[in-house]
């Protein structure tokens, strides 16, 4: 257990309002187990909450703070910026909106800038509806864009998917499946296996074990079916070993994720984003993690959405969002000490 005073503090972003996001939002802030490894600052409208906080049968009590002034509340309870941009009467359930856009892209930028100045250690949301996101903010591609606009970030960023058991990195994302064979190269897949070993260091795996998925059927059952294996994804996987890697590879997609829980791989590099995606929902879509490595800062999400056919019925699991929080606060965590 981490002391009161020298848990992180995480700004965490309320998600779409017009979801289960005010529900989750709601039910982390009153767990132990999060209070004991971070302290939260949420950022939202506190009507939206308190609805949340009804759906999940709560109480909070939250320290009131403004976003300039949010660490003289001190430190013994979670606080809560209310920005108070929100009408709830103003939010149909279910659906996305260009106010539900509006108010969760204006917490995502709040709690970014919070951690873009040092003030937060990390950021984490509740989940946001992307087609909402984008009647907001038109050039909304996905959160790495946005968090690049915001915070003028250049460096690279991608996204992990983490289940307790192991994580899914990939070399493309979201692009055509058309496009992926002639995206991937040597030096990409190198950059990403550079990225994996960085971050799982970061989350407390000191020398951790990456298997690497093929892109063919049958990794390509030498070259009958493609050469992107003997060309590209070998040479790659060679490269990362000379470093010091320990990593194995290429394996066929459709056995690479049981080849990685027999065997202990804590992570598996694949070549597109449903090669992993679909292997990893399968396992533990309700403890499925996001998260963004390569910022300055922990950035994670639950990997489920808005949920919006039960959004208001208070049974919205909490699982999936309060792993993303301990994983930011173990990797936050470690960020400091590694710095002192």
């Amino acid at each position: 257990m981490t002391s009161r005073e020298a848990r992180p503090t995480i700004a965490l972003a309320m998600g779409d309002p017009a979801g289960i996001s005010p529900e989750l939002t709601a039910r982390l802030l009153a767990l132990p187990e999060i209070a004991d490894a971070a302290h939260i600052v949420a950022i939202g409208d506190r009507r939206i909450l308190d609805e949340g906080a009804r759906s999940a049968g709560l109480s909070l009590d939250l320290a009131p703070a403004t976003l300039e002034n949010f660490e003289s509340a001190g430190r013994d309870r979670h606080v809560f910026v209310d920005l108070g941009h929100l009408d709830p009467a103003a939010v149909t359930r279910g659906e996305a909106t260009l106010a539900g856009g509006e108010f969760a892209t204006r917490n995502f930028r709040e709690a970014l800038l919070l951690a873009g100045a040092g003030r937060a250690n990390a950021v984490c949301f509740t989940p946001f509806n992307k087609k909402a996101m984008r009647f907001a903010y038109p050039g909304y591609d996905d959160e790495i864009r946005f968090v690049a606009d915001v915070l003028g970030f250049t460096g690279k960023v991608r996204e992990f998917n983490v289940l307790e058991k192991v994580w899914n990195a990939r070399v493309t994302s979201h692009i055509p499946l058309s496009a992926v064979a002639s995206s991937i190269s040597v030096d990409g897949i190198l950059e990403e296996l550079d990225l994996a070993q960085k971050c799982l260091k970061s989350a407390g795996y000191d020398a951790p074990k990456i298997a690497v998925a093929g892109i063919n059927p049958h990794a390509g059952d030498g070259g009958s079916f493609g050469m992107e294996e003997i060309d590209i994804i070998e040479p790659a996987v060679e490269a990362a070993k000379a470093k010091g890697y320990d990593v194995e590879g290429p394996f066929p997609a459709d056995t690479v994720f049981l080849r990685a829980i027999k065997d202990g791989f804590q992570a598996v590099l694949t070549m597109y984003h449903d090669q992993g995606q679909i292997a990893m929902k399968l396992m533990g879509f309700d403890k499925g993690v996001t998260m963004m490595g390569g910022l300055p800062f922990p950035l994670c999400t639950p990997a489920h959405g808005t949920a919006y056919d039960i959004a208001g019925k208070g049974i919205a699991d909490v699982g999936a969002s309060r792993e993303a929080l301990l994983l930011a606060a173990r990797m936050a965590a470690r960020s400091a000490a590694a710095a002192a």
